[in-house]
């Protein structure tokens, strides 16, 4: 079914007035239930609600310990802060109840959204479980939370009931309004598209809220400000048309063009006569890595988990015919991959494993915006569900997939007390290390990937251990780095889980660990980058830090994302982008289409594709693929 302007405007109503009654109904929790006002800022003494339950006064206490940690770092007052828990809670459960849908269409899940209390899943429940449940609206929240628990195994980061995100659920009424809308006849078609969580995603957010913040000012004043005015759906087409032009022509010449991507790839730019020339040794697909360093909802990852899928299916044919070890695995030593024939007992068991190592192996993504890494994770996860019902793969005989690559670029935790209560565990060094780590990802919520934390590692190793390594990261110092931060991870994780651990102790480290996965992400190097960047000013308070590290494209963020998207590429590989067109033409990008466009890189492909390609963001946008050279 195709998104056009019909499409999206039915979605972005269901939206709109999904999101409505939900921060309505959690902010009258907030007030009634457990002393905290939104519109004032206001918070209660803990003990001062004597009409709660045990169940709700330990909500309320986490409630609190949550609102701590979101202003501990003093950019945001209370209001703010509880305006962010509002707004979080009512994202988590709309896209909850989403992915449900989007599963019961894909037939992963048994009807359990789809008409409400009325559903096959939940009728069938109640049978089994008799009347000890309650009421009806009663036994359906036990009924979705049972469904919550078991998809928090694979996908903790959405559906985990205890993360801060996912604290609250509507009581009834606001509960069937919210089935009502999902289950309209008019957008009942929608939920079988992969598309439709990166819309849903994409309306949250309404262009009244976007176009308030412009008008408040020029440039983005923090993190949610920088993501919510460039949240722009990248469409299909744009997709397709870069990543067919990175992932599929770097395949297209690895086969020297014998590869079904010739056909598969509609918008792969291929002379006539064009015959490259066949490497001697295939890649194992295991090492091919594919970045989107602004990655949304994942719509370029979606895609090219398709690309992914067909490559793999290649690779086992050419082992097959050229032998063990004729894929080459030098890009990547550390893996000590063994060859496929010797890793599967046969073809069919490989290929169904093929989904899990697409996400666990080769789609890395980040977003300065936790709730687009929410999204991206689910949207992942339900394109390999989907790969797996197609092939008839049973849900008993799935494998497991693994935490995958996609990460929140999330403030490091500010909490001073905390991070002295933590370091005092550590040996001196290893606690030396952690306060310089946290130090060094200052400024990750506005600045990503921009953040060249993988240049500034080595100072750090040295200052702390005494290295003289030389070189971006010598041996012994990454030798060093590896050691310590299994250490740090795991004296993070028992801080987390340890009895004595407030659920403020637990977000502490849960961040303090996403920022470790952000330094890891930093440090692989890509053979493809694909993104949709943000553009224009940049935020005021990262400025003068990002024209000091990146002179040649200090005018522009997406002069920037793309200087940096190169960075993080291995020489002969591609970056596609959709951005402004300007870049290519106003003076103020001189230097930039100098030392970097044609410095680092070489122009592959253009599409100049003018006005109106990014829903209602108003700029003229050109898509393009650069090669890195040597």
């Amino acid at each position: 079914m195709a998104f056009d302007q019909t499409t999206r405007n039915r979605l972005q109503r269901f939206v709109n007035d999904a999101r409505r009654v939900l921060e309505e109904e959690f902010t009258r929790q907030l007030q009634n239930d457990y002393g905290m006002d939104p519109n004032a800022g206001s918070v209660a003494e803990l003990a001062s609600l004597r009409h709660i339950n045990d169940a709700q006064r330990e909500t309320a206490r986490i409630l609190r310990d949550t609102l701590a940690h979101y202003t501990a770092s003093g950019d945001m007052n209370a209001m703010q802060g509880l305006d962010r828990i509002v707004r979080e809670q009512a994202f988590t459960v709309l896209n909850r109840l989403a992915a449900l849908r989007m599963a019961e269409a894909r037939g992963l899940l048994v009807e359990s959204v789809g008409n409400g209390f009325q559903a096959k899943g939940f009728q069938l429940y109640v049978r089994l479980a008799g009347t000890g449940l309650g009421e009806t609206g009663d036994a359906y929240r036990v009924y979705l939370f049972s469904v919550f628990d078991e998809l928090a195994q694979d996908l903790p980061g959405l559906f985990d009931r205890y993360s801060p995100q996912g604290r609250l659920f509507p009581r009834e009424a606001a509960l069937l309004q919210v089935l009502n809308l999902i289950n309209d006849a008019d957008i009942a078609p929608l939920w079988s598209e992969d598309e439709t969580i990166g819309w849903i995603y994409q309306y949250f957010n309404s262009k009244e809220e976007r176009k308030a913040m412009r008008d408040a000012s020029q440039a983005p004043r923090n993190s949610r400000e920088l993501a919510v005015r460039n949240q722009f759906f990248t469409p299909r087409y744009v997709v397709e048309f870069l990543v067919d032009n990175t992932l599929g022509r770097l395949w297209f010449n690895a086969t020297g063009g014998a590869t079904g991507l010739r056909d598969r790839c509609q918008y792969l730019l291929v002379k006539p006569d064009e015959t490259p020339q066949v490497s001697t040794k295939l890649r194992d697909p295991r090492t091919l890595k594919l970045l989107d360093p602004a990655c949304g909802s994942m719509h370029f990852g979606l895609y090219a988990f398709d690309l992914f899928a067909e490559i793999y299916r290649e690779a086992w044919t050419w082992e097959k015919e050229h032998g063990p070890g004729s894929l080459d695995v030098s890009t990547q030593p550390q893996a000590a991959f063994k060859p496929l024939s010797q890793t599967y007992e046969d073809e069919a068991a490989f290929l169904r494993d093929v989904p899990r190592l697409i996400i666990e192996h080769n789609i890395y993504g980040v977003d300065i915006d936790p709730r687009a890494a929410q999204i991206a994770s689910l949207a992942l996860w339900l394109r390999a569900q989907r790969a797996w019902h197609d092939a008839g793969v049973k849900a008993k005989d799935r494998p497991l997939i693994g935490r995958g690559h996609v990460v929140a670029a999330i403030a490091p935790p500010a909490e001073r007390e905390l991070r002295q209560q933590f370091a005092a565990n550590l040996d001196k060094r290893d606690a030396e290390l952690f306060e310089k780590t946290l130090q060094l990802l200052k400024g990750l919520p506005e600045l990503g990937v921009l953040l060249q934390v993988e240049r500034e590692l080595p100072h750090l190793i040295r200052q702390v251990y005494v290295g003289k390594g030389t070189g971006l990261f010598a041996a012994q110092e990454q030798e060093n780095w590896q050691q310590a931060e299994a250490r740090l991870r795991d004296a993070l994780t028992e801080f987390a889980q340890a009895a004595k651990s407030t659920y403020q102790g637990r977000l502490f480290a849960q961040d303090a660990l996403q920022g470790l996965r952000l330094i890891d992400l930093c440090r692989e190097v890509f053979d493809v980058v694909v993104m949709n960047p943000p553009f224009g000013a940049l935020a005021a308070n990262t400025k003068n830090q990002l024209a000091k590290a990146y002179p040649r494209s200090k005018n522009d963020l997406l002069a920037i994302m793309v200087e940096r998207g190169l960075e993080l590429l291995r020489s002969g590989g591609r970056i596609g982008a959709i951005t402004s067109r300007t870049c290519f033409f106003l003076s103020s990008f001189q230097k930039w289409r100098e030392g970097v466009v044609l410095g680092v890189a070489r122009p592959e492909v253009m599409a100049d594709l003018g006005l109106g390609v990014m829903d209602d963001a108003m700029v003229e946008a050109a898509a393009y693929v650069l090669e890195k050279q040597a």
